[in-house]
């Protein structure tokens, strides 16, 4: 099997193409977010689209993309039932700890620590980090907004991802200085930094994890459009 390929999208959003064939968004803030490159606004194709909590520019554009492509989302049980009533069909509704499979594909959601809200500014369940499985076994972990937490080291611990994807902006989610402290916790070996760059209150840089980063971690630096292996 082929490895995954692992895209940018600016901010928190990513597309990924697994080894069996499937395309997932992960927060697809598309539209409205400057650093969004312009060939990556209209998706071609999408199989899954996994949401990791209800701020608008998480959630983004995932209700229309499910319309369009006939997606399935998923996202945890209240933000999922919000989703439900702006028409999107294909909605898989599970909570912290429990896992749910799609097309061969496994997303287990996870804790974060981030306000939260829908899109509306009404209750959307609380904020999560998800873990995705791919059909080879490989697993990618995204924080979503978070700041670190001690209990990190349980996601390290019980998941063993491959890569974790760290927001690393400040203001709003966890700085360089606690994504270094999230790295040595999660026992993970790459990692690529992601919630920078996108808006003058996110300072935090890649070059500065870089210095903080445990010995033996690799901080992938991509630019948005750039990709991974994993």
């Amino acid at each position: 099997m082929p490895g995954t390929t692992l895209t940018w999208l600016g901010h928190s959003a990513f597309r990924f193409d697994t080894p069996g064939g499937k395309r997932v968004y992960v927060d697809p803030f598309l539209h409205g977010n400057p650093t969004c490159p312009e060939g990556e606004r209209e998706p071609e194709r999408v199989d899954i689209v996994a949401v990791t909590h209800g701020h608008g520019d998480h959630v983004g554009d995932a209700v229309a993309l499910a319309q369009k492509h006939g997606a399935t989302v998923v996202a945890q049980v209240e933000l999922a039932g919000w989703l439900g009533k702006q028409g999107t069909e294909k909605v898989v509704a599970p909570n912290k700890g429990g896992t749910a499979e799609v097309n061969g594909v496994r997303f287990t959601l996870v804790n974060a620590f981030h306000s939260n809200s829908n899109p509306e500014g009404g209750y959307g369940g609380e904020a999560c980090g998800i873990v995705v499985t791919v059909e080879d076994g490989t697993r990618i972990y995204f924080a979503g907004d978070t700041c670190v937490f001690g209990d990190m080291s349980l996601i390290g611990r019980i998941y063993q991802p491959d890569l974790a994807v760290l927001p690393i902006g400040d203001f709003y989610t966890m700085s360089p200085r606690e994504a270094a402290v999230a790295l040595e916790l999660l026992g993970v070996k790459r990692c690529l930094p992601c919630h920078w760059g996108t808006f003058p209150a996110l300072t935090g840089t890649p070059e500065q994890l870089a210095e903080l980063a445990p010995a033996g971690v690799t901080i992938e630096h991509v630019q948005p459009g750039g990709s991974v292996t994993v």
